[in-house]
């Protein structure tokens, strides 16, 4: 036996072992040992693991211990999200980084301060010398969610004060990597596209007089052009996705890491790390690709029967990837509506009026999204009550925007640093004890066998 042919029929029972090893566990045990899978009630209500003054998330309420739904709310720092957006379009501004400081310093500034504010997040947008070239041109990366988490450990090498845990320390840290993650993310996707993809590379230095979203536009594209619309657009998405709760998944990260007493940037990587997942921030480009595989399906979109019996396909995971899911449909803790969804939808409509090829797409999103509660109750049996969720159009938009799908997820990243950030703060400052919850035991007392008699 060659050493070559050896390795194969290792690498055989090492899978063999693995697929035994690994095999599913019986949701009867998950019952035997009232184990809360997922961290979630059977009612699909979470356990309830921390208290937070950051973002309050409301999809239903309890009466008479059942869960009753309720339109949804999202408030950051008490003040509901369509408030603080419709607040900006009136008067005609930027409002992400007016989100920024509400959630880390927990008031709305004032006008002089918030105008401060924004120069500082102006100037701080600039990476160290040789950051560029060291950490992302030199080693690019295919998947941009991959380079930001890269990216943002690799910052702990260039602060001078990485592991301080005090107030102050941890947000100059994060101001200034929020500031930092969109260049990084411009960067990470120039490098893929030049050395993945052979185009031409653009690196451009970022504007300090810019908001975010303008900044964001600037050094993404060759020519530096952007409308002012697409600016506010975009504006408005990163307003929307700054902060949902301690609970969703990448918040809670940044919890359980923050607890541990760990720097800033092991904290915020791990977050992003949990975002890329298809099943959290993952989703909007998932949405893309299943609309894609629908249009590819589907003759006639405006067909109900036929867009209705494709959607039954895939939740009966005969189409698309299997997993029976209508990604950008149905939420953990929303309802009857996911005010984020509702803002979003809204901006998505004014903007395919304005173009018949998109209204035509942006009816066939309004056709799934109405047919799909009832497609998923009567294959599933369920009386659950499902609504569109925020990756329903967010994708939509960004492809309006002429956003490339590789960036969809980087951008909920950018958009999601403050409210991880914020809740880091809270977690080490106010909370104070590491998170540990209880893992049950399931494997037996084996007796050792000596190897020769294995």
């Amino acid at each position: 036996m060659t050493k070559e042919t050896g390795f194969k029929e290792f690498e055989k029972l090492l899978k063999q072992g693995a697929v035994q090893t690994y095999k599913p566990i019986s949701k009867d045990i998950y019952d035997k040992y009232s184990v809360k899978k997922g961290l979630r009630y059977k009612d699909g209500t979470g356990v309830m693991a921390g208290v937070t003054s950051i973002g309050e998330v409301s999809g239903y309420y309890i009466e008479d211990g059942e869960k009753k739904p309720m339109a949804g709310h999202l408030r950051y720092r008490g003040y509901e999200i369509s408030e603080l957006v419709g607040s900006c379009e009136k008067e005609d501004r930027f409002g992400f980084e007016e989100v920024v400081y509400l959630l880390l310093f927990g008031e709305l500034p004032s006008k002089e301060c918030l105008e401060s504010f924004c120069g500082y997040i102006g100037e701080s947008r600039f990476l160290p010398d040789g950051f560029a070239e060291d950490m992302i041109l030199k080693a690019p990366s295919n998947n941009i969610m991959n380079k930001l988490g890269r990216a943002v450990l690799a910052s702990y090498s260039y602060d001078d004060n990485p592991d301080d845990l005090s107030i102050d320390n941890i947000l100059r840290q994060s101001i200034r990597l929020i500031a930092q993650l969109p260049v990084m993310a411009s960067y990470g996707y120039q490098a893929k596209r030049h050395y993945y993809d052979g185009k031409s590379l653009f690196l451009h230095s970022p504007k300090p007089e810019l908001s975010t979203a303008e900044n964001f536009l600037y050094m993404l594209r060759p020519d530096h052009k952007y409308e002012k619309a697409e600016a506010e657009l975009l504006d408005t998405l990163l307003m929307v996705h700054a902060e949902h709760g301690g609970g969703n998944n990448s918040a809670f990260t940044a919890h359980v890491v923050s607890s541990t007493d760990t720097d800033t940037y092991s904290a915020i990587s791990a977050a992003i790390g949990s975002l890329k997942g298809p099943k959290h921030g993952g989703a909007n480009a998932k949405v893309m690709g299943m609309m894609e595989n629908i249009e590819e399906n589907v003759s006639d979109w405006n067909d109900r029967e036929e867009v209705g019996a494709y959607l039954t396909k895939i939740i009966k995971k005969e189409a698309f990837d299997g997993t029976g899911l209508i990604y950008g449909m149905g939420h953990a803790i929303y309802t009857i509506s996911d005010p984020r969804a509702e803002i979003i939808k809204k901006k998505a409509r004014e903007l395919a009026e304005k173009n018949p090829e998109l209204q035509k797409e942006f009816n066939l999103y309004l056709l799934i999204e109405e047919l799909t509660p009832g497609i998923f109750a009567e294959v599933k049996k369920s009386d659950k009550v499902m609504c569109a969720n925020v990756d329903m159009y967010s994708g939509f938009v960004y492809k309006m925007l002429g956003i490339p799908p590789e960036l969809y997820t980087p951008l909920f990243a950018i958009a999601r640093i403050p409210g991880w950030c914020a809740h880091r703060l809270e977690e080490v400052h106010a909370n104070r004890k590491i998170i540990r919850p209880a893992y049950k035991s399931i494997s037996k007392p084996r007796a050792y066998v000596p190897l020769d008699e294995r």
